[in-house]
């Protein structure tokens, strides 16, 4: 796939025509935390919708959301797996019940309060949720591919501050710059 350079005023440098997107040099400098806020708001949306995309099959979103949080956390309860998806724990009910009639999941009693059940991922659903990952690092490894060596080199210097950002956990949390901790890392 071949992109369209972008020119330091905001135009494709192939037609002239006005880029859609606002380019760096137009932001050097100049931007303030409300405007890059706003920018990677919209970016970081764009760039999700786009991946999840890629994962499009047989399983609807919410399904991959939650069969992703049982890969990600271990069995949990119903009502844990609600509270991670922030979904109505009937909603929750039904969908593990799609997902465990696809053997995907399944429920397990647990051994101290048969009352409990835990919803773990079995080896098919770990299989497939394998699958959607591979599928969206390749889509997003061929766009990466398709970019200037200095744009590819922007991104991976950028994603440190993107780490330490997703890592503040509360609001009005620490700024302490990713420069000012060993390695550049938080």
């Amino acid at each position: 796939m071949t992109r369209s350079p972008i020119s330091a005023a905001g135009a494709d440098a192939r037609t002239g025509r006005p880029s859609s997107r606002p380019s760096a040099a137009a932001h050097a400098g100049a931007a303030t935390s409300t405007e890059v806020a706003e920018r990677l708001r919209f970016v970081v949306a764009r760039l999700q919708r786009r991946l999840r995309q890629q994962a499009m099959g047989d399983l609807t979103l919410t399904q991959l959301s939650m069969l992703s949080s049982v890969d990600r956390h271990g069995p949990l309860s119903l009502g844990d797996l609600a509270s991670h998806e922030r979904l109505a724990p009937p909603t929750v009910t039904k969908l593990v019940d799609k997902l465990e009639g696809l053997g995907l999941v399944e429920r397990r009693a647990v051994a101290s309060d048969r009352r409990v059940v835990h919803v773990a991922i079995t080896a098919p659903g770990r299989r497939k949720l394998d699958a959607v990952r591979r599928r969206r690092s390749a889509w997003l490894t061929q766009q990466l591919d398709g970019l200037p060596p200095a744009d590819l080199a922007r991104i991976d210097a950028a994603l440190d501050v993107l780490e330490h950002l997703a890592a503040l956990d509360t609001p009005g949390g620490s700024t302490v710059r990713p420069e000012a901790t060993a390695g550049g890392r938080p």
